[in-house]
């Protein structure tokens, strides 16, 4: 829900091969190009932020695209009878090159995009997803593979699994299909990244617009921080007053605070309705085209739909059990809803308003409903999680339960923005690599938050170490004064940083066994969140900003008498939005008109008029920037039925911070990878499945279900 979990440079990105240079195209060389280079200067080679523009990488794709290519030919040539040692060990090492740029172009279209940005992702979408398919369409490739794989009952449990996750993979790509089919294949991938890019690049767009106001009136209600941020928004637009941005971040705290309903209104339309205006920017065409190439697909592979394609590699394996665990929770939700709006229709009464709750009115009235029955106000937790000393209540936790030290190391290796940080990282005075921050929000940054890793772990030589990284998008304040967050974003911070941890905890020999099923992702960041709110990390870090006291206890038993407050809403808006997924790519023939769609599905499941998704169709990135969560939004829910048995075996044992359950937590499933089957893992770790109970009155369904 907080993030998307991209391995810049991992599976996804590197699966591109090569496509041939034509004669006329001049030879591009790590001399003559910096994207080609290897990462130089310490902590085993750092990207090269600092030399990156668009103009680079045409030639730099070429030139590793034939390199890639160069390396799959020399093993699917090779005379001799197929190996282990011969097949899937080059596999792991070809296309090293490729990776390193791969990583670079994804993080600078995440995070500096621009029009030249935009028009080589284009461009090269397609082109990269015929290469991968050069690769899995290649049949003396595959028949190495196969034949490694009819006689992997000879290797050890490692390559076993190697051998055969590939194999499967191989499979499901397409790679037994016939000549005609692999060529009708290649040719819904290439249009599909096609479509995926257009749809970004019209996202953007709209967020890259503001609600400009010019009466400070309007802003009643406001915090003096979030008006300096809107201020500061204007300024850099070259407008006067204050520009509230399309965007999450600012858009949120003008909808819990503003009591200017109709600028409520305003903001929260414009929010809902991206991607949405019929438009230029506007995505439905492009998102029924990617539904219908999907479902094509899908059928092509011999899957009746793109949801039974996708769930092949996951945890759940159907959509009928991940359907099963949202439609669980699915009643509770809504019905907390209607509690929720009836004590919110109360409060508004009581004010001598005689309005109906309408979505822009929700987390307004919510913070009333919150002042009355805690007495807690969001604003009088902002002066205590300033970003700086949550960013170190983060380091220190991660110190504490796992052993990595953190040392800032900022200003002397490359970055690509200036209000970037860095961290050198050891464990037990042993290297494990460096941990970079990308805090704000700008023009040109997609929106949310999620966490990179630019370099991957791995043990086979030669031995990589990790550079990861996480990034948000709070705003900025004008210069000099303090960055307070909310607590959801503190959350949302420790929640990004669990993947870090996982990144950096990793502990595997093939890079190939690096990578973890989508709804086991989310898991260890969803776990991290608990430690935010200890006593310990908020008396060390969540101290107040002007008088440096800690949070009183009497505040912290507000916050934790109102942990399941609201549930109603973050469930419903967030459970919609899978609902609505999963229904979306279960659909046999891919024929959607989204918007009609979005509206049918959401009348039968009975959603509540009060709210909206917390990602509409047209403005789903983690649906249609990729394939990554489609048919996969419902991960969240699976992770954290894990996340909340997890903490709970903590309890169990008496401390937040038992060093025995968080060693087993790290040595059995944040440094394991893939190397064995996840579930196992997790029974190998709980002595048990996850209970669903844990879920269930974390977020205060107590009694739910039994």
């Amino acid at each position: 829900m907080r993030s998307i979990f991209l391995l810049a440079g991992g599976a996804a990105l590197m699966a591109s091969t090569a496509m041939a240079q034509t004669s006329s195209t001049p030879t591009v060389t790590a001399a003559t190009n910096p994207l080609l280079a290897d990462w130089a200067g310490p902590y085993g080679g750092v990207p090269p932020w600092d030399k990156v523009t668009p103009a680079m990488f045409p030639g730099a794709f070429q030139t590793a695209l034939a390199e890639r290519r160069a390396d799959y030919r020399l093993i699917a040539d090779d005379p001799a009878t197929p190996t282990f040692a011969n097949t899937f060990v080059p596999m792991q090492l070809a296309g090293q090159r490729l990776g390193r740029v791969m990583t670079l172009f994804g993080v600078m279209t995440g995070n500096m995009n621009s029009p030249a940005y935009q028009a080589l992702d284009r461009e090269w979408s397609p082109r990269f997803a015929a290469a991968q398919d050069e690769i899995t369409f290649d049949p003396k490739l595959f028949a190495r593979i196969e034949a490694v794989y009819a006689k992997r009952a000879s290797l050890n449990a490692q390559q076993q699994r190697l051998v055969t996750r590939t194999y499967d993979s191989f499979v499901r790509q397409g790679a037994k299909l016939n000549a005609a089919q692999k060529a009708r294949l290649s040719q819904y991938n290439q249009q599909l990244a096609t479509a995926f890019a257009e749809f970004s690049e019209k996202l953007l767009a709209d967020e890259g617009k503001a609600i400009t106001v010019t009466d400070e009136a309007q802003l009643a209600g406001v915090p003096a921080s979030v008006k300096a941020v809107a201020k500061a928004a204007a300024a850099e637009r070259g407008q006067p007053g204050w520009a509230i941005v399309n965007t999450r971040s600012a858009v949120d705290p003008v909808l819990t605070f503003a009591t200017d309903r109709a600028l409520r209104e305003t903001v929260w339309r414009a929010f809902v309705n991206r991607g949405d205006n019929g438009d230029a920017n506007d995505t439905n065409a492009t998102i029924a085209r990617i539904v219908k190439l999907r479902a094509d697909r899908a059928h092509l592979l011999g899957f009746k739909t793109h949801a039974d394609w996708r769930m092949q590699d996951t945890m759940a394996k159907t959509p009928a059990a991940a359907t099963d665990l949202m439609m669980r929770v699915w009643p509770f939700a809504k019905a907390r809803v209607a509690e929720e709006v009836r004590d919110m229709q109360a409060i508004a009464s009581k004010a001598g308003t005689n309005l109906t709750i309408e979505p822009w009115d929700y987390r307004f009235y919510q913070e009333k409903v919150r002042k009355e029955r805690y007495d807690l106000d969001q604003a009088e937790l902002k002066p205590y999680f300033e970003l700086n000393n949550i960013i170190q209540g983060s380091l220190y936790a991660a110190n504490r339960l796992y052993g990595l030290e953190f040392k800032e190391i900022s200003g002397t290796v490359p970055v690509f923005e200036p209000n970037m940080r860095v961290w050198h990282v050891t464990r037990a005075g042993k290297e494990v690599g460096l941990f970079y921050r990308d805090d704000f929000a700008r023009t040109g940054k997609r929106s949310g938050a999620w966490a990179n890793t630019y370099r991957g772990q791995r043990r086979m030589p030669p031995v990589q170490t990790v550079l990861s990284s996480n990034n948000n998008n709070f705003a900025k304040p004008a210069a000099g004064e303090p960055v307070l967050i909310s607590l959801d974003d503190a959350q949302t911070l420790f929640h990004e940083f669990g993947h870090a941890i996982h990144a950096m905890l990793q502990d595997v020999y093939y890079p190939g066994l690096a990578g973890t099923p989508r709804d086991f992702v989310e898991y260890p960041s969803q776990v991290n969140e608990h430690w935010l709110l200890t006593r310990d990390v908020l008396d060390k870090y969540a101290r107040h900003y002007q008088t440096k006291a800690a949070m009183p206890q009497a505040l912290l038993d507000k916050i934790e008498a109102s942990k399941t407050f609201n549930q109603g809403f973050a469930t419903t808006e967030y459970l919609s939005s899978a609902i609505v997924d999963m229904k979306l790519h279960s659909l046999p023939d891919g024929v959607v008109d989204p918007d009609r769609f979005e509206r049918e599905t959401l009348a039968s499941i009975g959603m509540p008029k009060e709210l909206v998704m917390r990602h509409r169709l047209p403005q789903f990135n983690h649906l249609f920037s990729s394939d990554s969560y489609s048919a996969g939004y419902y991960s969240y829910l699976w992770s954290e039925t894990m996340d909340a048995d997890t903490f709970a075996a903590f309890e169990e044992a008496g401390s937040p911070w038992d060093k025995a359950t968080a060693d087993r937590f790290a040595r059995i499933l944040l440094s394991t990878g893939n190397e064995t089957d996840r579930a196992e893992a997790y029974r190998a770790f709980r002595g048990r499945d996850p209970d669903v109970h844990a879920l269930l009155k974390k977020r205060g369904f107590e009694g739910a279900g039994k």
